[in-house]
């Protein structure tokens, strides 16, 4: 069996900003992990300006469920490369309760 007659699976990478996202795809073999995937992608797929979201992801996950380096792959899987909140989620609802409230006194 040649290297072309393996058997592969294709994967998604994807990196999204508010208003802007990037994706590639790779095909590995079969078992690759998240970490091979990212090695075959490579970091070309991103503008300079954000590839340390490669590098250093806040997190990793497969369709939406957390992933390591180590997460088995499937055919068609989408790796997503999370970045940091830009705020605490919490604090972030305190803030706009606050400015809710301070709306509706002066109307």
């Amino acid at each position: 069996m040649t290297e072309s007659d393996a058997p592969a699976i294709e994967v998604e990478l994807v990196y999204a900003l508010a208003g802007r996202y990037w994706n590639t795809s790779v095909r590995l073999a079969v078992g690759a992990t998240v970490a091979e995937a990212l090695a075959a992608a490579g970091n070309a797929w991103l503008p300079e300006t954000h590839r340390s979201g490669l590098e250093d992801p806040a997190g990793m996950a497969v369709f939406g469920r957390v992933a390591t380096a180590r997460t088995r792959l499937h055919d068609g899987d989408r790796i997503e490369l999370l970045r940091a909140l830009q705020a605490d989620p919490k604090q972030a609802r305190k803030q706009r309760a606050a400015e809710a409230k301070r709306a509706s006194r002066k109307a």
